[in-house]
């Protein structure tokens, strides 16, 4: 990628006074918190910034199997709360949509399925996604996912033995014991996906 024009230096950024989210879930709304944290550590014009959550209606799918149907389903999140903030003459700096789901894919004739996720961010101009890590699921529960057209989040609950284990450490927290939750995937998707605001610097270089 060309730098050309990039100085290194960082010219004074816009306040990020406020990030809304579509979405009402806690994991969600720690991880854009904590997104938010560690942007501010390099960039002190975040510093500040809340979360506004929204609960949003979108056409993505109950469970994404793909990763086409979980980044549209980011981006519809964070328009739909773009829209409704609009509507209630509130508006914000950043709009905020996360999905996670499972993509499958073959290697070597074997397919694996992870789950996964990606964050869409907007400021109704431009738009940036960015990616989760990913981990494999175990062939039992996605047949039971896929086969049963069941949510992962039900099924999660009976393999954990636990009621809305999404709302805590989700199914991350499940398969990595802990190692790993939901909200910590999701806060690195965010990351990726704000850099082109945080970093404007660099990725408007032409």
């Amino acid at each position: 990628m060309s730098t050309q024009g990039y100085s290194g230096k960082r010219a004074p950024r816009a306040r990020i006074e406020r990030i809304a989210l579509g979405s009402d879930r806690a994991a969600k709304i720690m991880a854009v918190r904590a997104s938010i944290a560690r942007v501010a550590e390099i960039d002190s014009a975040w510093r500040d910034a809340s979360v506004v959550a929204r609960s949003v209606t979108t056409d993505a799918p109950a469970m994404p199997l793909t990763d086409w149907e979980l980044m549209s389903g980011a981006r519809q999140r964070a328009l739909a709360v773009r829209k409704i903030l609009l509507e209630q003459s509130l508006g914000a700096d950043l709009y905020v949509g996360l999905e996670g789901g499972f993509h499958s894919i073959s290697v070597d004739g074997e397919w694996h399925t992870f789950l996964r996720g990606w964050a869409f961010v907007t400021d109704g101009e431009r738009g940036s996604f960015g990616m989760s890590p990913s981990i494999s699921v175990p062939a039992a529960i996605v047949k039971n996912v896929i086969e049963g057209k069941r949510e992962l989040g039900l099924v999660i609950d009976e393999v954990a033995g636990a009621r809305d284990v999404r709302s805590r450490q989700g199914a991350w927290g499940v398969l990595s014991r802990d190692l790993l939750t939901r909200s910590m995937s999701f806060e690195a998707a965010l990351i990726a996906a704000f850099a082109p605001f945080y970093n404007a610097e660099l990725y408007s270089a032409s």
